[in-house]
């Protein structure tokens, strides 16, 4: 697992390679990775908009840019937390991601970024 805290907001970020979803004659390799945002700040905040960049091994880079995470825009309130899954698929066995939100204080309105830790994405057999 990897963390790490921003404005008080703590991010971390587990992965899983999905053999059964994957196919290397394709080639196509396919990862979950399961977010916990968790507000140890003293205001509430909402998760505004999410930024991506997507690494495979070869360094073709995507970045990825939207609304919220999963169609939501979660208030998180002091000492709670939201949880959320995704997937990536990228067309090499290895890779990375990284990222930011934007967040919203919900007292004063202003909105900040919140880094999401950088995070390898690596097949199982890569890690004999």
């Amino acid at each position: 697992m990897t963390t790490l805290i921003t404005h008080g907001i703590k991010v971390s970020v587990d992965t899983l390679f999905e053999k059964d979803y994957s196919d290397s004659f394709v080639p196509k390799f396919v990862f979950t990775y399961y977010i916990t945002i968790e507000n140890t700040s003293d205001v509430a905040v909402q998760l505004m908009r999410r930024h991506w960049d997507i690494f495979d091994s070869i360094y073709k880079k995507y970045a990825v840019d939207g609304e919220g995470v999963i169609g939501e825009q979660p208030v998180i309130k002091p000492g709670e937390s939201h949880e959320y899954n995704s997937y990536c698929e990228l067309a090499t066995d290895m890779g990375q991601m990284k990222g930011y939100y934007v967040m919203r204080n919900l007292v004063n309105m202003q909105e900040f970024k919140v880094q999401i830790p950088a995070f390898n994405l690596t097949a199982e057999n890569r890690l004999n």
